[in-house]
């Protein structure tokens, strides 16, 4: 298990070595992780699910753009922590229903701002 680090992003129910599912634009290509972005609340966010099943059936609550491809893929949440916080997105936890489960900041430890 890696060591916690200035910036990264914790969660209440989620294990460093856990695996969790998102949402991948353009996979095998000029890859990205979905994004999102909440005007009313102000945030922008990457999609996370605990299982594959609800990943795949919340997909028709997200925002995808036309002309691309999309495709839910596995990834330790230790990786998704530092890529997601260098970009200054929090995760969201989502079910099927798109409800979120767990919000997860970007926020320094040790009060550092």
């Amino acid at each position: 298990m890696r060591e916690i680090g200035k910036g990264q992003l914790m969660s209440k129910t989620i294990k460093d070595d856990q695996w969790v599912w998102i949402v991948v634009q353009d996979p095998g290509g000029n890859e990205q992780f979905l994004g999102q972005r909440d005007e009313t609340k102000d945030i922008s966010f990457i999609p996370t699910f605990l299982e594959k099943d609800a990943a795949l059936q919340c997909m028709n609550h997200l925002t995808l753009e036309r002309g691309h491809k999309y495709e839910v893929q596995a990834i330790l949440y230790e990786d998704l922590v530092p890529k997601a916080d260098e970009q200054g997105f929090c995760l969201l936890v989502l079910n099927e229903s798109g409800e979120v489960l767990e919000k997860i900041d970007p926020k320094p430890l040790n009060g550092e701002p």
